[in-house]
């Protein structure tokens, strides 16, 4: 009975002692997040002095997804003896070099993407074949009127690079006005652009002069990389020779430069529309043409450069 008792009373003091000592660590900790909080807002509004200033930001980040599969008679499939891979490389850059009195924005996307279904039974499907192919280069430069409008030139070049390189090539160049309401954030508004439209052949692409409408935003949110592009033209000719793309890429770090990326893009161009219906039958038109809205996405590990 007395060695039950000493336990007992063991016990109790133990969580007393536990307890206590628990809760003087967390009164410690109240003055020590005080002063977090307070160097958290030192750092940031350094930071707010550092992008305010003249000079470079040049700065990427991009994301790998693969995957890769075998079946060795597995006989539930169609085809028991078979192997999948997919494999894809998506990389967002950009340096801007900003002024006083100016800025000059440059950004590049490349997302290149390959898939391979190899049946064992069928010969000549083993090699890996392009899924998406996208690349963009965008070079804006503005003189600004005042803190957040500017007059501006654009120049934008969109192809693909591995099946059809400029086949075809997009080649936007124009002038009017940039609107910069954040740092961050540049709205391009140019109400003078030639859409200049490169192909292979006798084709349906087709140069016109147009509007264009242009917006970029890039920022990185403690370990959140965020970029987001739209670009839309808007042809005086006929609307069946406007187009737009919109692509947004997310990278988020969980160890030093290595985390999880993001990407997914949306496009609507009725000259390519038309261009793949051609491929099938012959008496397709703009008119008859169904141009959906073209999509492709990636998820994978992400690196930031």
């Amino acid at each position: 009975m007395k060695n039950l008792i000493c336990t007992v009373l063991f016990v109790c003091g133990s969580f007393s002692i536990s307890a206590q000592t628990a809760a003087e660590l967390k009164k410690k900790q109240v003055p020590k997040k005080a002063q977090i909080a307070k160097l958290k807002g030192e750092i940031a509004a350094l930071q707010s002095k550092i992008d305010a200033l003249s000079g470079w930001r040049i700065g990427a980040f991009g994301t790998i997804g693969g995957s890769l599969s075998g079946f060795n008679n597995w006989y539930s499939r169609t085809a028991p003896n078979a192997s999948a891979g997919n494999i894809g490389i998506t990389i967002n850059g950009f340096a801007n070099l900003i002024q006083k009195d100016f800025f000059w924005k440059n950004a590049g996307t490349i997302n290149v993407g390959w898939v391979q279904l190899d049946d064992k039974s069928i010969d000549g499907d083993e090699d890996f074949e392009t899924a998406t192919d996208v690349f963009t280069i965008t070079s804006l430069f503005g003189k600004r009127i005042n803190k957040k409008w500017a007059a501006s030139a654009l120049i934008e070049y969109r192809t693909s690079l591995i099946d059809n390189f400029n086949d075809p090539g997009y080649l936007d160049f124009g002038g009017g006005f940039t609107w910069t309401p954040i740092s961050k954030l540049a709205i391009v508004i140019h109400p003078g652009n030639y859409n200049f439209v490169t192909s292979k052949g006798e084709t349906v692409f087709e140069s016109s002069l147009g509007a264009k409408i242009f917006a970029d935003y890039t920022t990185k949110v403690k370990k959140l990389s965020i970029k987001s592009n739209l670009s839309i033209y808007q042809s005086y000719q006929s609307t069946n020779l406007s187009n737009w793309t919109l692509t947004n890429a997310l990278g988020y770090t969980l160890f030093e430069k290595i985390g999880l990326g993001f990407e997914f893009g949306l496009r609507q161009n009725k000259q390519e529309a038309l261009n793949n219906a051609l491929m099938t039958t012959t008496n397709a038109t703009f008119e008859t043409v169904d141009n959906i809205v073209q999509s492709y996405w990636l998820v994978g590990m992400s690196y930031a450069f």
